[in-house]
């Protein structure tokens, strides 16, 4: 095992904590970071990697949800009007806290109705108000040669005309890893690929957890003196380590995103599909120089790697066609994947599509605390919420929950320093880009170690380099080959024949760095073409 292992899961036995949280996705280690950033003694830990489930397939927007505004005005739903506001001021929040991983996106919605225009119009200027000074662009009417100037890959007949407005796009994997490791920056002891298999109670009340290192094998006790349950999709499972008979809290739809050859989105400017058969939006993003369209919604199991429907991707297919001019087809995929959505269970709504994504914290008669529902958008507002709860039951001095802490990587991050690193490196421009997006003002770090004799291209075509598996298994905690190239990197995601054709030299690089046998070489290999082969 590692020696960064073994330190982790020491230090996970070795303290009291504060706080424990299961789970390490989006909501998992924005908690563990606000509870660190704070002063809390915090351990952070999930059974698989950072960001391996449902907060590495989203559809990689920073927004509050112009579907779910509409749904506020036409149904008078202030449910949902309280969660756009919110999640319009947390966009605002994001981008100062992870410059160089938010980035603002135009997005337009084609209108091929007379009275489309000013319907769609109408709802996009209150999207504007509701940002207030946040506002990332102000909603411009569009008519069809506009349009069509904005977006020249969309479809012309009929058309006539559009509304532009502005969003935020992210790296959502990058942000969920950098999460965790700002938090064990700030002094929390932090290990993925480490799950709680138990719970440990003392007198009644949950007192930790025994957890399980997938990698080395070993079990060790973590006690602590308030338990979070951030299982995401996995939270009732979580619960029922508490409590065999608790009730279900949630409801769980899947998502399918396809992933398509640059070219069909101008740079910076995606498309709103505001009309499709089920009800739902479509989008159709410039996403890592490729085409991302998404999303789907369909009630759906819990499992790992939820697989995609080859009737969902022949929708996707279907719907975007319809708004493209140029011709898409099933072999133009070059990757698809499914994220599952925890939506908070409400029999008043029988159709996974109307549930609101709020979020609740929940307390068991143990103590255990559960945190469901939600998106990416307000996990800091979450992590507030939860951290608020336990403050008051166990009267920790007051914090400011919601502090904005900057993610590793922002402090010094200025377009000036890119340039200068990109310069003095002598890095091609595509690299330096990805390399900009990736690590903001660490990039130099992970440039200098392509100068220093790992500065060998991944993959045809993509910007990645040997350097950033060697950054990955050294500063990022990777501890298998499915880490780097679904989450450190996002070759799984956008590409999966590249990501085939690199399995054998990302693990005889992991393997130099953390001392693998050659059996676990091709061990490492075999799974990651098995997972590369189905469902990443």
């Amino acid at each position: 095992m590692p020696d960064g292992r073994r330190r982790g899961l020491a230090r996970l036995a070795g303290e009291v904590h504060d706080l424990l949280v299961i789970g390490a996705g989006s909501v998992g280690a924005g908690i563990a970071l606000q509870a660190a950033a704070a002063g809390l003694r915090v351990a952070l830990v999930d059974r698989a990697d950072f960001a391996a489930g449902s907060s590495s397939r989203s559809t990689k927007l920073i927004h509050g949800g112009v579907r779910y505004l509409e749904r506020a005005v036409t149904r008078l739903d202030r449910v949902e009007y309280r969660l756009v506001r919110e999640a319009l001021a947390e966009r605002a929040a994001f981008f100062r806290v992870a410059p160089y991983l938010a980035r603002r996106i135009a997005i337009l919605t084609p209108a091929y109705r007379s009275w489309d225009r000013a319907y769609y119009g109408a709802g996009l200027v209150l999207y504007d108000v509701l940002s207030g000074g946040a506002s990332l662009g102000r909603t411009r009417h569009l008519d069809a040669p506009a349009a069509l100037r904005a977006f020249a890959g969309l479809a012309p007949a009929g058309l006539r005309g559009g509304v532009l407005y502005y969003d935020g796009q992210f790296d959502d994997a990058r942000m969920n890893v950098l999460l965790a490791l700002t938090a064990e920056a700030k002094g929390a002891a932090v290990l993925n690929h480490a799950g709680a298999i138990r719970l440990l109670h003392a007198g009644g009340r949950v007192a930790g957890a025994v957890v399980a290192d997938a990698i080395g094998g070993e079990e060790v006790e973590v006690r602590a003196r308030s338990v979070v349950n951030a299982g995401g999709p996995f939270a009732d499972e979580i619960r029922r380590l508490d409590d065999p008979a608790a009730p279900e809290l949630l409801r769980v739809s899947s998502g399918a995103h396809l992933v398509l050859r640059d070219g069909l989105c101008p740079p910076g400017t995606g498309l709103l599909i505001p009309r499709t058969p089920d009800g739902r939006v479509v989008f159709v993003l410039p996403w890592q120089r490729r085409t991302l369209v998404g999303t789907t919604d369909r009630p759906a199991g819990v499992a790992p790697r939820p697989e995609v429907a080859e009737e969902d991707i022949a929708y996707l297919l279907g719907v975007a066609g319809r708004y493209l001019a140029a011709p898409i087809r099933r072999t133009d995929v070059l990757a698809a994947w499914s994220g599952l959505r925890p939506l908070v269970r409400d029999e008043r709504r029988p159709h996974t599509s109307e549930l609101a994504r709020t979020h609740v914290v929940r307390e068991s008669p143990s103590g255990l605390v559960s945190v469901v529902g939600g998106k990416w958008t307000t996990f800091r507002r979450i992590a507030a919420d939860a951290l608020a709860h336990l403050a008051r039951r166990e009267r920790w001095p007051a914090a400011a929950w919601a502090a904005e802490v900057p993610i590793l990587g922002s402090e010094g991050y200025s377009a000036a320093m890119v340039e200068e690193v990109r310069r003095r490196l002598e890095l091609p421009a595509d690299v330096a880009v990805h390399l900009a997006e990736s690590y903001g003002a660490r990039m130099a770090d992970v440039g200098a170690l392509a100068a220093a004799g790992h500065g060998g291209m991944l993959a045809p075509g993509h910007p990645y380099l040997e350097a950033d598996v060697v950054w990955a298994a050294r500063a990022e905690m990777a501890a298998t080959v499915m880490d780097v190239l679904a989450r450190r990197l996002r070759l799984a995601f956008l590409d999966r024949d590249a990501a085939r054709a690199c399995v054998g030299r990302v693990a005889e690089i992991m393997a130099a760095e953390l001392g693998w046998t050659r059996a676990r070489v091709a061990a490492e290999a075999r799974e990651a073409e098995s997972q590369l082969a189905t469902a990443i």
